[in-house]
C-alpha cells in the first residue's frame, strides 16, 4: 500500500513534529513539515501532497493567503486543505458544520484519532 503524502504548514514547531511523528507511525502516511506559509506554497508544488494540514495565523503570511494561491495554481488546485487551528474551538467548528468558507476545519488541540479522522475523509482518492 502506498503511503498517503501529508503536508503540515504551521509555525509551531513542536506541534507539527509530535502531528508528523503520530501520523507516520500508523504507518499509512508521508508527512513533510514547513513552518512558514510562503515555504509552504512552494513545498505543495515540490511535494504534491495528497492533503494540506493548513493553520490559519502564521506570521508571514495567513494561511487563507495560502489557500487562494493553492486555489490559483492549476498544478496543485485540486489537492484538498484542512484548516487546522487555534483561533477557534472544537464547539465552533462542530456549530459550522466543520466547513468554513468553503474548507474543513479541525481545531487545536486535537487528537490523533481525530485528525486521522478528518485527514481518511477529506483526502484525495486515486
Amino acid at each position: 500500500m502506498e503511503k498517503k503524502r501529508i503536508l503540515i504548514v504551521d509555525d509551531e514547531k513542536d506541534f507539527t513534529e509530535i502531528v508528523k511523528f503520530n501520523l507516520e507511525k500508523t504507518g499509512k502516511y508521508e508527512v513533510r513539515t514547513e513552518d512558514k506559509g510562503s515555504n509552504g506554497i512552494a513545498a505543495v508544488r515540490a511535494f504534491k501532497p495528497d492533503l494540506i494540514l493548513l493553520d490559519i495565523l502564521m506570521p508571514d503570511m495567513d494561511g487563507s493567503d495560502v489557500a487562494i494561491q493553492i486555489k490559483n495554481d492549476e498544478s496543485v488546485k485540486d489537492i484538498p486543505i484542512v484548516f487546522l487551528t487555534g483561533v477557534i474551538t472544537q464547539k465552533e467548528v462542530d456549530s459550522y458544520g466543520e466547513v468554513i468558507s468553503g474548507y474543513p476545519f479541525i481545531a487545536k488541540p486535537v487528537s490523533v484519532e481525530s485528525l486521522i479522522d478528518c485527514i481518511e475523509k477529506n483526502i484525495r482518492k486515486y
